[in-house]
Protein backbone atom coordinates (compact mmCIF):
# COMPACT_ATOMS: atom_id res chain seq x y z
CA UNK A 1 0.00 0.00 0.00
CA UNK A 2 1.29 3.17 -1.04
CA UNK A 3 2.38 6.07 1.37
CA UNK A 4 0.35 8.43 -0.49
CA UNK A 5 -2.96 5.86 0.06
CA UNK A 6 -2.03 5.68 3.77
CA UNK A 7 -2.07 8.86 4.17
CA UNK A 8 -5.48 9.44 2.04
CA UNK A 9 -7.14 6.72 3.78
CA UNK A 10 -6.12 8.55 7.45
CA UNK A 11 -7.22 11.94 6.17
CA UNK A 12 -10.37 10.19 5.26
CA UNK A 13 -10.86 8.68 8.90
CA UNK A 14 -10.05 11.74 10.50
CA UNK A 15 -12.84 13.84 8.65
CA UNK A 16 -15.82 10.91 9.66
CA UNK A 17 -14.56 10.15 13.09
CA UNK A 18 -16.95 11.91 15.20
CA UNK A 19 -15.68 14.67 17.86
CA UNK A 20 -14.08 12.84 21.30
CA UNK A 21 -16.43 14.60 23.83
CA UNK A 22 -14.08 16.62 26.58
CA UNK A 23 -15.19 15.72 30.33
CA UNK A 24 -14.78 16.90 33.64
CA UNK A 25 -13.39 15.63 36.84
CA UNK A 26 -16.41 13.92 37.40
CA UNK A 27 -16.97 12.49 33.70
CA UNK A 28 -20.00 14.96 32.79
CA UNK A 29 -19.02 16.42 29.01
CA UNK A 30 -17.38 20.14 29.45
CA UNK A 31 -19.78 23.29 28.12
CA UNK A 32 -18.93 24.55 26.33
CA UNK A 33 -16.60 22.34 24.79
CA UNK A 34 -13.04 23.18 24.05
CA UNK A 35 -11.81 22.90 20.15
CA UNK A 36 -8.31 21.20 19.62
CA UNK A 37 -6.55 24.89 19.25
CA UNK A 38 -3.99 24.99 21.73
CA UNK A 39 -4.65 29.07 21.76
CA UNK A 40 -8.84 28.33 22.70
CA UNK A 41 -8.41 30.35 26.06
CA UNK A 42 -10.68 27.20 27.68
CA UNK A 43 -7.43 25.04 26.68
CA UNK A 44 -5.01 27.12 28.95
CA UNK A 45 -3.51 26.25 31.80
CA UNK A 46 -5.91 26.67 34.87
CA UNK A 47 -2.79 28.75 36.93
CA UNK A 48 -2.85 30.48 33.95
CA UNK A 49 -6.69 31.04 33.25
CA UNK A 50 -6.65 32.57 36.96
CA UNK A 51 -3.99 35.18 36.82
CA UNK A 52 -6.46 36.75 33.78
CA UNK A 53 -9.23 35.91 35.70
CA UNK A 54 -7.41 38.11 38.66
CA UNK A 55 -6.38 40.61 35.94
CA UNK A 56 -9.80 41.10 34.84
CA UNK A 57 -11.17 41.41 38.14
CA UNK A 58 -9.09 43.99 39.23
CA UNK A 59 -9.93 45.90 35.87
CA UNK A 60 -13.52 45.72 36.74
CA UNK A 61 -12.92 46.74 40.61
CA UNK A 62 -11.36 50.37 38.80
CA UNK A 63 -14.88 51.65 37.85
CA UNK A 64 -15.75 51.77 41.48
CA UNK A 65 -12.62 52.12 42.88
CA UNK A 66 -12.08 55.76 40.92
CA UNK A 67 -16.29 56.00 42.00
CA UNK A 68 -15.73 56.02 45.61
CA UNK A 69 -12.29 56.88 46.57
CA UNK A 70 -12.84 60.98 46.95
CA UNK A 71 -16.06 59.81 49.22
CA UNK A 72 -13.98 60.24 52.55
CA UNK A 73 -12.90 63.82 51.46
CA UNK A 74 -16.85 65.58 50.54
CA UNK A 75 -15.72 67.81 53.68
CA UNK A 76 -12.94 68.89 51.79
CA UNK A 77 -14.65 69.56 48.27
CA UNK A 78 -17.70 71.43 50.18
CA UNK A 79 -14.84 73.66 51.89
CA UNK A 80 -12.54 74.19 48.59
CA UNK A 81 -15.37 74.75 46.30
CA UNK A 82 -18.09 76.64 48.52
CA UNK A 83 -20.85 73.97 48.17
CA UNK A 84 -22.80 71.70 50.89
CA UNK A 85 -21.57 68.49 52.10
CA UNK A 86 -24.39 67.29 50.03
CA UNK A 87 -23.68 69.11 46.84
CA UNK A 88 -20.10 68.05 47.06
CA UNK A 89 -21.37 64.55 47.01
CA UNK A 90 -22.55 64.12 43.40
CA UNK A 91 -20.04 64.12 41.65
CA UNK A 92 -19.54 60.89 42.95
CA UNK A 93 -23.24 60.41 41.98
CA UNK A 94 -22.38 61.70 38.49
CA UNK A 95 -19.93 58.72 38.18
CA UNK A 96 -22.49 55.99 39.59
CA UNK A 97 -24.94 57.41 36.45
CA UNK A 98 -22.26 56.73 33.71
CA UNK A 99 -20.55 53.37 35.07
CA UNK A 100 -24.07 52.02 34.10
CA UNK A 101 -24.40 53.94 30.82
CA UNK A 102 -21.46 53.96 29.00
CA UNK A 103 -20.65 49.92 28.62
CA UNK A 104 -23.24 50.31 26.26
CA UNK A 105 -21.00 51.99 23.76
CA UNK A 106 -18.05 49.60 23.74
CA UNK A 107 -19.42 45.73 24.39
CA UNK A 108 -20.05 45.70 20.84
CA UNK A 109 -17.08 46.84 19.73
CA UNK A 110 -15.32 44.25 22.34
CA UNK A 111 -17.45 41.27 20.91
CA UNK A 112 -15.96 42.59 17.17
CA UNK A 113 -12.89 43.75 17.59
CA UNK A 114 -11.92 41.93 20.85
CA UNK A 115 -11.67 42.45 24.67
CA UNK A 116 -7.99 43.60 24.57
CA UNK A 117 -8.30 46.80 22.81
CA UNK A 118 -11.53 47.74 25.12
CA UNK A 119 -9.49 47.18 28.36
CA UNK A 120 -6.65 49.23 26.79
CA UNK A 121 -8.69 51.99 25.83
CA UNK A 122 -11.49 52.32 28.72
CA UNK A 123 -8.64 51.83 31.28
CA UNK A 124 -6.61 54.94 29.92
CA UNK A 125 -9.65 57.22 30.21
CA UNK A 126 -9.77 56.62 33.61
CA UNK A 127 -6.33 57.51 34.79
CA UNK A 128 -5.77 60.42 32.13
CA UNK A 129 -9.58 61.82 34.40
CA UNK A 130 -8.58 61.33 37.41
CA UNK A 131 -5.58 63.20 36.64
CA UNK A 132 -7.60 65.96 35.39
CA UNK A 133 -9.71 65.63 38.38
CA UNK A 134 -6.86 66.74 40.34
CA UNK A 135 -6.20 69.96 38.77
CA UNK A 136 -9.76 71.11 38.53
CA UNK A 137 -10.30 75.00 39.59
CA UNK A 138 -14.06 74.88 40.03
CA UNK A 139 -16.72 72.38 41.15
CA UNK A 140 -18.35 72.70 37.31
CA UNK A 141 -14.38 71.28 35.79
CA UNK A 142 -14.55 68.37 38.21
CA UNK A 143 -18.42 67.04 37.43
CA UNK A 144 -17.27 67.30 34.02
CA UNK A 145 -13.65 65.51 34.76
CA UNK A 146 -15.57 63.03 37.14
CA UNK A 147 -17.98 62.13 33.79
CA UNK A 148 -15.31 61.15 31.85
CA UNK A 149 -14.24 58.77 35.16
CA UNK A 150 -17.37 56.61 34.19
CA UNK A 151 -15.77 54.73 31.73
CA UNK A 152 -14.40 51.36 32.73
CA UNK A 153 -14.52 47.90 31.31
CA UNK A 154 -16.90 45.10 31.77
CA UNK A 155 -14.83 41.82 32.05
CA UNK A 156 -15.30 38.81 30.07
CA UNK A 157 -14.90 35.85 32.34
CA UNK A 158 -16.92 33.38 30.45
CA UNK A 159 -13.98 33.60 27.86
CA UNK A 160 -12.32 31.57 30.11
CA UNK A 161 -14.05 29.20 32.24
CA UNK A 162 -16.40 26.19 31.43
CA UNK A 163 -19.78 26.14 33.08
CA UNK A 164 -18.83 24.20 35.66
CA UNK A 165 -16.37 26.63 37.11
CA UNK A 166 -17.80 29.55 37.03
CA UNK A 167 -19.53 30.22 40.38
CA UNK A 168 -16.19 30.18 41.87
CA UNK A 169 -14.87 32.20 39.10
CA UNK A 170 -17.54 35.06 38.51
CA UNK A 171 -17.78 35.12 42.83
CA UNK A 172 -14.07 36.47 42.03
CA UNK A 173 -14.89 38.75 39.81
CA UNK A 174 -17.97 40.09 40.86
CA UNK A 175 -16.29 40.36 44.91
CA UNK A 176 -13.74 42.64 43.33
CA UNK A 177 -15.79 44.17 41.10
CA UNK A 178 -18.22 45.85 43.81
CA UNK A 179 -15.29 45.62 46.59
CA UNK A 180 -13.85 48.21 44.67
CA UNK A 181 -15.88 51.00 46.08
CA UNK A 182 -15.34 48.66 49.36
CA UNK A 183 -11.31 49.29 49.48
CA UNK A 184 -11.12 52.84 47.78
CA UNK A 185 -12.04 54.53 51.37
CA UNK A 186 -9.19 53.02 53.58
CA UNK A 187 -6.25 54.98 50.68
CA UNK A 188 -8.79 57.55 49.94
CA UNK A 189 -9.17 58.71 53.78
CA UNK A 190 -5.44 58.06 54.26
CA UNK A 191 -4.83 60.42 51.86
CA UNK A 192 -7.27 63.03 51.90
CA UNK A 193 -6.10 63.43 55.72
CA UNK A 194 -2.65 63.73 55.09
CA UNK A 195 -2.05 65.18 51.56
CA UNK A 196 -5.59 66.65 50.51
CA UNK A 197 -7.97 65.99 47.90
CA UNK A 198 -5.93 66.81 45.15
CA UNK A 199 -3.77 63.58 45.86
CA UNK A 200 -6.47 61.32 46.23
CA UNK A 201 -7.14 61.76 42.64
CA UNK A 202 -3.16 61.73 41.69
CA UNK A 203 -3.47 58.14 43.35
CA UNK A 204 -6.24 56.80 41.17
CA UNK A 205 -4.63 58.22 38.06
CA UNK A 206 -1.56 56.36 39.46
CA UNK A 207 -2.86 53.01 39.92
CA UNK A 208 -4.79 53.08 36.84
CA UNK A 209 -1.68 54.03 35.34
CA UNK A 210 -0.08 51.05 36.51
CA UNK A 211 -2.77 48.28 35.69
CA UNK A 212 -2.95 50.06 31.75
CA UNK A 213 0.92 49.45 31.53
CA UNK A 214 0.39 45.80 33.46
CA UNK A 215 -2.41 44.71 31.28
CA UNK A 216 -0.52 45.42 28.09
CA UNK A 217 1.99 43.57 28.62
CA UNK A 218 0.64 40.25 30.37
CA UNK A 219 -3.42 40.27 29.18
CA UNK A 220 -3.83 38.14 25.82
CA UNK A 221 -6.67 38.59 23.64
CA UNK A 222 -9.46 36.23 24.60
CA UNK A 223 -12.23 36.84 22.04
CA UNK A 224 -11.96 33.00 20.97
CA UNK A 225 -14.81 32.54 17.96
CA UNK A 226 -15.19 28.78 18.34
CA UNK A 227 -17.77 27.72 15.67
CA UNK A 228 -15.02 28.70 12.49
CA UNK A 229 -12.46 26.17 11.91
CA UNK A 230 -8.82 26.54 13.70
CA UNK A 231 -6.67 29.03 12.63
CA UNK A 232 -3.52 27.93 10.53
CA UNK A 233 -1.43 29.87 12.94
CA UNK A 234 -2.39 27.51 16.01
CA UNK A 235 -1.70 24.80 13.96
CA UNK A 236 1.62 25.64 13.11
CA UNK A 237 2.69 26.92 16.47
CA UNK A 238 5.92 25.33 16.33
CA UNK A 239 7.95 27.32 13.62
CA UNK A 240 6.73 30.41 15.57
CA UNK A 241 9.50 32.37 17.48
CA UNK A 242 8.35 32.78 21.32
CA UNK A 243 7.99 36.05 20.25
CA UNK A 244 5.72 35.23 17.13
CA UNK A 245 3.58 33.49 19.57
CA UNK A 246 3.60 36.19 22.37
CA UNK A 247 2.48 38.88 19.82
CA UNK A 248 -0.32 36.47 18.37
CA UNK A 249 -1.48 35.79 22.20
CA UNK A 250 -1.37 39.11 22.50
CA UNK A 251 -4.35 39.69 19.70
CA UNK A 252 -1.59 42.05 17.57
CA UNK A 253 -3.01 41.93 13.89
CA UNK A 254 -5.74 39.46 15.05
CA UNK A 255 -8.90 39.05 12.98
CA UNK A 256 -12.74 37.68 14.16
CA UNK A 257 -13.95 36.25 10.28
CA UNK A 258 -18.03 36.53 10.51
CA UNK A 259 -17.70 39.35 13.68
CA UNK A 260 -19.59 42.63 12.41
CA UNK A 261 -20.65 45.81 14.09
CA UNK A 262 -24.45 46.46 13.93
CA UNK A 263 -26.43 48.80 14.88
CA UNK A 264 -28.66 45.98 17.21
CA UNK A 265 -25.67 45.20 19.06
CA UNK A 266 -26.00 48.04 20.79
CA UNK A 267 -29.33 47.33 22.39
CA UNK A 268 -30.96 44.37 21.66
CA UNK A 269 -29.10 41.58 23.84
CA UNK A 270 -30.52 43.14 26.67
CA UNK A 271 -33.56 43.37 26.26
CA UNK A 272 -33.86 39.20 26.71
CA UNK A 273 -31.41 39.39 29.49
CA UNK A 274 -33.58 41.67 31.67
CA UNK A 275 -36.27 38.97 32.30
CA UNK A 276 -33.34 37.26 34.40
CA UNK A 277 -31.97 40.14 36.53
CA UNK A 278 -32.45 39.88 40.43
CA UNK A 279 -30.38 41.88 42.30
CA UNK A 280 -29.57 43.75 45.72
CA UNK A 281 -28.29 46.80 46.57
CA UNK A 282 -27.24 48.71 49.46
CA UNK A 283 -27.40 52.81 50.44
CA UNK A 284 -24.23 53.81 53.05
CA UNK A 285 -21.40 54.51 49.87
CA UNK A 286 -22.12 57.86 49.37
CA UNK A 287 -24.17 59.02 52.37
CA UNK A 288 -21.93 57.56 54.85
CA UNK A 289 -19.37 60.33 54.82
CA UNK A 290 -22.19 63.05 55.74
CA UNK A 291 -23.69 60.79 58.39
CA UNK A 292 -20.12 59.98 60.16
CA UNK A 293 -18.90 63.26 59.73
CA UNK A 294 -23.05 64.68 61.49
CA UNK A 295 -22.77 62.13 64.09
CA UNK A 296 -19.92 61.06 65.30
CA UNK A 297 -18.02 64.62 64.49
CA UNK A 298 -14.81 62.08 61.96
CA UNK A 299 -12.65 63.62 59.78
CA UNK A 300 -11.46 61.69 56.48
CA UNK A 301 -9.32 59.48 57.43
CA UNK A 302 -11.25 57.80 59.92
CA UNK A 303 -14.16 57.49 57.88
CA UNK A 304 -12.76 56.35 55.10
CA UNK A 305 -10.73 53.18 57.37
CA UNK A 306 -13.94 52.36 59.27
CA UNK A 307 -16.73 51.83 56.69
CA UNK A 308 -13.85 50.87 53.53
CA UNK A 309 -12.74 47.52 56.12
CA UNK A 310 -16.24 46.91 57.55
CA UNK A 311 -17.64 46.63 53.23
CA UNK A 312 -14.51 45.01 52.68
CA UNK A 313 -14.79 42.10 55.13
CA UNK A 314 -18.80 41.59 54.79
CA UNK A 315 -18.19 41.44 50.56
CA UNK A 316 -15.56 38.75 51.20
CA UNK A 317 -17.18 36.96 53.52
CA UNK A 318 -20.49 36.77 51.65
CA UNK A 319 -18.56 35.88 48.27
CA UNK A 320 -17.39 32.59 50.24
CA UNK A 321 -20.97 31.97 51.04
CA UNK A 322 -21.96 32.85 47.40
CA UNK A 323 -19.93 31.07 44.43
CA UNK A 324 -18.32 28.56 46.34
CA UNK A 325 -21.91 27.02 47.49
CA UNK A 326 -23.15 27.85 43.85
CA UNK A 327 -20.81 25.66 42.42
CA UNK A 328 -21.20 22.72 44.69
CA UNK A 329 -25.29 22.81 44.32
CA UNK A 330 -24.53 22.51 40.42
CA UNK A 331 -21.78 20.44 40.04
CA UNK A 332 -24.00 18.04 42.21
CA UNK A 333 -26.89 18.48 40.38
CA UNK A 334 -25.15 17.73 36.96
CA UNK A 335 -23.27 14.56 38.66
CA UNK A 336 -27.03 13.45 39.30
CA UNK A 337 -28.46 14.43 35.88
CA UNK A 338 -25.87 15.13 33.55
CA UNK A 339 -25.29 18.07 31.01
CA UNK A 340 -28.89 18.95 31.53
CA UNK A 341 -29.66 19.50 34.84
CA UNK A 342 -31.34 23.46 35.27
CA UNK A 343 -29.32 26.34 35.89
CA UNK A 344 -32.54 27.35 38.42
CA UNK A 345 -30.42 25.09 40.72
CA UNK A 346 -27.90 27.54 41.38
CA UNK A 347 -31.14 29.91 43.25
CA UNK A 348 -31.18 27.71 46.16
CA UNK A 349 -27.92 29.46 47.10
CA UNK A 350 -29.82 32.51 47.85
CA UNK A 351 -31.90 32.19 50.72
CA UNK A 352 -28.80 33.39 53.31
CA UNK A 353 -28.51 36.69 51.58
CA UNK A 354 -32.26 37.62 51.05
CA UNK A 355 -32.72 37.09 55.06
CA UNK A 356 -29.71 38.86 56.17
CA UNK A 357 -29.38 42.06 54.04
CA UNK A 358 -32.69 43.48 54.98
CA UNK A 359 -31.40 42.96 59.22
CA UNK A 360 -27.79 44.19 57.73
CA UNK A 361 -29.70 47.54 57.27
CA UNK A 362 -32.25 47.85 59.88
CA UNK A 363 -29.60 47.26 62.01
CA UNK A 364 -27.35 49.92 60.31
CA UNK A 365 -30.47 52.71 60.25
CA UNK A 366 -31.51 51.96 63.84
CA UNK A 367 -28.46 52.33 65.30
CA UNK A 368 -27.45 55.23 63.47
CA UNK A 369 -31.27 56.97 64.79
CA UNK A 370 -31.00 56.09 68.16
CA UNK A 371 -27.54 56.95 68.85
CA UNK A 372 -25.34 53.57 69.06
CA UNK A 373 -21.48 53.57 69.64
CA UNK A 374 -19.89 53.64 66.31
CA UNK A 375 -19.07 50.35 65.82
CA UNK A 376 -22.83 49.15 65.92
CA UNK A 377 -23.81 50.75 62.27
CA UNK A 378 -20.11 49.29 61.08
CA UNK A 379 -21.17 45.73 61.83
CA UNK A 380 -24.97 46.52 60.41
CA UNK A 381 -23.07 47.84 57.26
CA UNK A 382 -20.59 44.60 57.20
CA UNK A 383 -23.95 42.47 57.36
CA UNK A 384 -25.44 44.16 55.03
CA UNK A 385 -22.78 44.32 52.63
CA UNK A 386 -22.38 40.39 53.16
CA UNK A 387 -26.21 39.75 52.22
CA UNK A 388 -25.95 41.73 49.14
CA UNK A 389 -22.87 40.15 47.76
CA UNK A 390 -24.45 36.48 48.53
CA UNK A 391 -27.63 37.65 46.41
CA UNK A 392 -25.24 39.58 43.18
CA UNK A 393 -22.80 36.17 42.98
CA UNK A 394 -25.80 33.81 42.59
CA UNK A 395 -28.03 35.97 40.17
CA UNK A 396 -24.64 37.09 38.29
CA UNK A 397 -23.70 33.27 37.56
CA UNK A 398 -27.56 32.14 36.80
CA UNK A 399 -28.08 34.92 34.34
CA UNK A 400 -24.37 34.19 32.71
CA UNK A 401 -25.73 30.49 32.63
CA UNK A 402 -28.77 31.54 30.73
CA UNK A 403 -26.63 33.61 28.39
CA UNK A 404 -23.22 32.05 27.98
CA UNK A 405 -22.57 33.34 24.76
CA UNK A 406 -23.38 37.25 26.08
CA UNK A 407 -21.77 37.63 29.16
CA UNK A 408 -20.57 41.12 29.05
CA UNK A 409 -24.18 42.10 28.27
CA UNK A 410 -24.95 40.36 31.72
CA UNK A 411 -22.84 42.04 33.30
CA UNK A 412 -23.79 44.90 32.12
CA UNK A 413 -27.79 45.09 32.70
CA UNK A 414 -26.36 43.80 36.40
CA UNK A 415 -24.65 47.06 36.34
CA UNK A 416 -26.93 49.44 34.56
CA UNK A 417 -29.49 48.87 37.27
CA UNK A 418 -27.44 48.95 40.24
CA UNK A 419 -25.31 52.27 39.30
CA UNK A 420 -29.02 53.91 38.11
CA UNK A 421 -30.80 52.97 41.52
CA UNK A 422 -27.56 53.82 43.27
CA UNK A 423 -27.20 57.37 41.89
CA UNK A 424 -30.97 58.08 42.60
CA UNK A 425 -30.93 56.89 46.31
CA UNK A 426 -27.80 59.22 46.80
CA UNK A 427 -29.35 62.18 45.09
CA UNK A 428 -32.27 61.54 47.97
CA UNK A 429 -31.83 59.21 50.94
CA UNK A 430 -30.46 62.22 53.38
CA UNK A 431 -33.11 64.69 52.50
CA UNK A 432 -35.75 61.57 52.45
CA UNK A 433 -34.64 60.35 55.82
CA UNK A 434 -35.17 63.92 57.26
CA UNK A 435 -38.28 64.59 55.81
CA UNK A 436 -39.52 61.02 57.24
CA UNK A 437 -38.32 61.50 60.81
CA UNK A 438 -34.95 59.43 61.04
CA UNK A 439 -32.79 56.98 59.52
CA UNK A 440 -34.52 54.16 61.34
CA UNK A 441 -37.67 55.08 58.81
CA UNK A 442 -35.78 55.51 55.89
CA UNK A 443 -34.17 51.69 56.67
CA UNK A 444 -37.24 50.08 57.28
CA UNK A 445 -38.69 51.85 53.50
CA UNK A 446 -35.59 50.22 51.55
CA UNK A 447 -35.08 46.84 53.45
CA UNK A 448 -38.98 46.44 52.74
CA UNK A 449 -38.75 47.69 49.41
CA UNK A 450 -35.70 45.86 48.21
CA UNK A 451 -36.34 42.69 49.81
CA UNK A 452 -40.22 42.62 47.94
CA UNK A 453 -38.57 43.88 44.52
CA UNK A 454 -35.70 41.57 44.43
CA UNK A 455 -37.26 38.95 46.07
CA UNK A 456 -40.67 38.43 44.13
CA UNK A 457 -38.79 37.93 40.05
CA UNK A 458 -36.28 35.62 42.04
CA UNK A 459 -39.22 33.04 43.29
CA UNK A 460 -40.92 33.40 39.58
CA UNK A 461 -37.41 31.86 38.36
CA UNK A 462 -37.16 29.14 40.85
CA UNK A 463 -40.95 28.14 39.30
CA UNK A 464 -40.50 29.23 35.58
CA UNK A 465 -37.06 29.62 34.75
CA UNK A 466 -36.72 26.40 32.72
CA UNK A 467 -39.89 26.99 31.01
CA UNK A 468 -38.67 30.93 30.27
CA UNK A 469 -35.46 29.36 28.64
CA UNK A 470 -37.11 27.18 27.09
CA UNK A 471 -39.73 29.66 25.41
CA UNK A 472 -37.03 32.06 24.46
CA UNK A 473 -34.90 29.10 22.99
CA UNK A 474 -38.22 28.62 20.42
CA UNK A 475 -38.39 32.35 20.03
CA UNK A 476 -34.76 32.76 18.85
CA UNK A 477 -34.95 29.65 16.27
CA UNK A 478 -37.54 31.64 14.69
CA UNK A 479 -35.71 34.52 14.16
Amino acid sequence: MSTDYKDSLAADEKKTKAPVLKLDKYGVPLTPQPTDDPEDPLNWSGLYRVFLLLQVSVLASLGTYNTAIINPAYNELSAQFGVSVITASYQTTVVIALNGICPFIYIPFANTYGRRPVYLVTTLIGSLSALGCAYAHNFGQLVGLRVLNGFFPVAYVNDLFCLHERGRALGVYTVMATTGAHFAPIPGGLIGQFLGWQWIFKFAAITNGFCLVFIFFFFPETLYVRDLPMPSASMSNSSQSSFQRYLARMGFGKRFPGRKLRLGDFFLPYMRILRYYGLGSTLPAVTVSHIFAQEFGWDTLQIGLAYGTALLIGAFLGETAGGWVVDSLMNRARRRAGPSAPYEIRLKAIWTGEIIVPVGLLWYGFSIQFGAPWIVPILGMGVACFGVQCITTVMYTYSADCHSNNMAEVAQVFNLIRQEIGMTFAFYAIVLAEAMGGYHWLFIFFAGAGSVLAFIPILVLMWKGEAIRAWEKRQDSKI
